[in-house]
């Protein structure tokens, strides 16, 4: 019989016509379970150490890329154990950049090394080229200037000790120039040698007695010929400078007379301040010639 076209045909004869025989046992759940496991478990090992065949051939591509990076392996089939280590791979040290000569610009020239030594020491000198102006600003104070003087003989011009002096170390020449303010006054004295070590010599066989002789004139009174004044020594290259100040009243200084130690100070001062550039002028002319 036909339930449909399409459907399973039973007869009633026949072996095509016998129907389905169905089994009444159930499957070993368990069994499929632990076979699955086992499967499972066989690829994932596959899988790690699929994973460390290929680090270690990353690695030796690495190895290799570098070796031939260098230039001295090409396309390298030594194993890495004899590659070469790598204090042996040679570095770039000596450098491909453009390579110069050394060179070094000439030192620069000593201002002091042409105020140090009559044949250098070659520029017009005069009082009023010292000193030029008809006063000194120092500061906010303001010198007034008074007589200038120069001769060749030095020991005329000094008191004391400071002839002698002087005279023992070839002075050639000693010019002074005085300024004064509010009745006191300073005389500067600037003696002249052939070289440094004779105006060094000079500075060191002055003492206290070895005073240069105060120029009044121009308005200045004399001064400091019997009172008790103020005097310094010093030098600067083949020069040797000294100064005398007091009050142009006649009277005594003192320690305390503050006034008079300062204007002494500042004619000093400013008397090295024009050696110096005596100096730098001459350097500046022979290194631009």
């Amino acid at each position: 019989m036909s339930f449909g076209q399409g459907g399973p045909q039973w007869g009633s004869g026949g072996s095509g016509s016998q129907p389905p025989q169905w089994s009444s046992q159930s499957p070993d759940w368990a069994a499929l379970a632990e076979a699955s496991e086992t499967r499972n478990r066989r690829r994932r090992w596959m899988l790690v150490g699929g994973g460390a065949l290929a680090t270690i051939a990353v690695g030796a591509a690495v190895a290799v890329a570098v070796v031939s990076a260098d230039g001295k392996e090409q396309a390298s089939n030594k194993p890495a154990s004899e590659l070469p280590a790598s204090a042996d791979i040679p570095s770039d040290t000596a450098g491909t950049g453009p390579s110069f000569e050394a060179t070094s610009a000439p030192p620069p020239l000593d201002p002091k090394d042409f105020i140090s030594d009559v044949k250098k020491d070659t520029a017009p000198l005069a009082p009023d080229i010292l000193f030029p102006g008809t006063q000194l600003t120092m500061g906010e104070t303001v010198y007034k200037k008074g007589a200038l003087a120069s001769t060749k003989n030095c020991a005329a011009a000094a008191q004391g000790t400071l002839g002698s002096v002087l005279t023992k170390n070839d002075c050639t020449r000693l010019m002074r120039v005085t300024y004064a303010k509010d009745g006191v006054a300073v005389t500067v004295g600037v003696a002249v040698f052939d070289n440094e070590a004779k105006a060094l010599r000079a500075k060191t066989d002055a003492d206290k007695q070895s005073v240069v002789q105060s120029l009044p004139g121009e308005g200045v009174p004399v001064f400091c010929r019997s009172a008790i004044c103020r005097s310094t020594t010093n030098s600067y290259g083949r020069y040797a400078y000294f100064t005398v100040a007091g009050f142009t009243n006649g009277k005594d200084v003192t320690q305390k007379d503050t006034k008079v130690f300062t204007t002494g100070d500042d004619l000093a001062e400013f008397t090295f301040r024009q050696i110096r550039r005596r100096g730098e002028a001459q350097a500046s002319a022979a290194a631009n010639e």
